[in-house]
């Protein structure tokens, strides 16, 4: 147990003398519905290096769409994952940490109940960010992606709870301005559970497509953004494990690697003939190809899903692919505090595991 281990990066109290500023161990834990990820870093000139990351399926909200709670299991699985967490960022002398939980702690009745168990037992301290700082997170994560001619961009997060979706302007000299966003209550999770379809051939798939365009299309008529994709500046950028599994697929990978998938163009007409594939295959099926597992495999249908709900209001050609997002955003929010590390993710940046089966400790 590492109880008291830190506390948002407010201060230290595991005994350790904390280094100097220019020397800080960064950490940052996200939360989610489907997934728990940490990222352990120090600044670099580039902006940071990882030097630890860990990545697991703990499903913490499964079932919350039918009961309003996490259950014991969900509760169970991600404790155990933020177990070794907190084993990482002790071994790696952590001293600034960010560790933020999403839309199943923001919804679940007993979240909180939950939060306050999981620094008891692992002395981990999350807080429960609300969905436009979760948007704010994503973009300044996925910020070194942007394309120099692009003037606006639609950046596209697929959790397992929630999706959101935010425009950004962007001037000339590269500054950028949030124009309009909007987090929907469907992820990957709750539409699965919501059409009671693990295996997708049991539901109609246009039925999930049109249930997320329906929620996009309420945005859409009051913003109308579209107007703006006559003009040809605007870039689509997705981060989620959703784009990321099928932009792995698409390049026929025998496993998963960050640096291939990572900042790729992919045209969506070969995302539709990687999405057509999936859905002929049954659960197991799924289950087998690479870069999806067991894990992922009654997910990743969904997922697709709701990408092709953004691109029908909004349709696009291309779709540039993010491996980093709400993690990313969090170390480099510390170290611009701590004025180190103005930049982005140094090029060396190590891939992480992308399935469970993979996440060793």
């Amino acid at each position: 147990m590492v109880v008291g281990f830190y506390d948002n990066g407010r201060k230290r109290r595991n005994g350790r003398p904390a280094h100097r500023r220019d020397q800080h161990t960064y950490a940052a834990i996200d939360l989610g519905t489907n997934n728990c990820r940490l990222l352990v870093a120090r600044p670099s000139r580039e902006g940071f290096r990882v030097i630890d990351a860990f990545s697991r399926i703990v499903r913490l909200g499964e079932g919350l769409h039918a009961s309003g709670n996490l259950s014991d299991a969900a509760i169970e699985r991600t404790i155990e994952a933020l177990h070794v967490c907190a084993g990482k960022m002790q071994r790696r002398g952590v001293d600034r940490a960010r560790c933020i939980a999403t839309e199943a702690c923001r919804r679940a009745a007993n979240g909180t109940g939950f939060l306050e168990r999981v620094q008891a037992e692992t002395g981990i301290s999350f807080e429960i960010i609300d969905p436009d700082e979760e948007v704010r997170l994503a973009f300044v994560g996925c910020q070194p992606l942007i394309e120099s001619w692009a003037r606006r961009v639609v950046v596209l997060d697929i959790g397992g709870g929630s999706t959101e979706l935010s425009w950004l302007e962007i001037a000339s000299d590269g500054s950028s301005n949030l124009s309009a966003w909007v987090s929907l209550p469907c992820g990957v999770v709750s539409l699965v559970e919501r059409f009671d379809a693990p295996d997708v051939q049991d539901v109609s798939y246009e039925d999930m497509v049109g249930h997320v365009e329906k929620m996009i299309g309420t945005f859409e008529a009051e913003h109308g953004m579209a107007r703006h994709l006559p003009s040809g500046d605007v870039q689509m950028i997705g981060t989620s494990g959703t784009v990321t599994t099928l932009a792995g697929i698409h390049l026929d990978l025998p496993h998963y690697d960050r640096r291939q998938v990572d900042g790729m163009v992919i045209a969506f007409e070969d995302l539709d003939a990687v999405t057509g594939r999936l859905r002929l295959m049954s659960l197991a099926e799924r289950a087998e190809v690479p870069c999806v597992g067991r894990d992922r495999a009654d997910l990743v249908v969904a997922g697709a899903a709701i990408l092709e709900a953004v691109r029908r209001v909004w349709p696009l050609k291309r779709l540039s692919v993010a491996d980093r997002g709400l993690r990313e955003g969090v170390l480099l929010g510390m170290m611009a505090q701590d004025r180190v590390g103005h930049g982005t993710p140094a090029a060396n940046t190590p891939g992480e595991p992308h399935t469970a089966a993979d996440a060793a400790q």
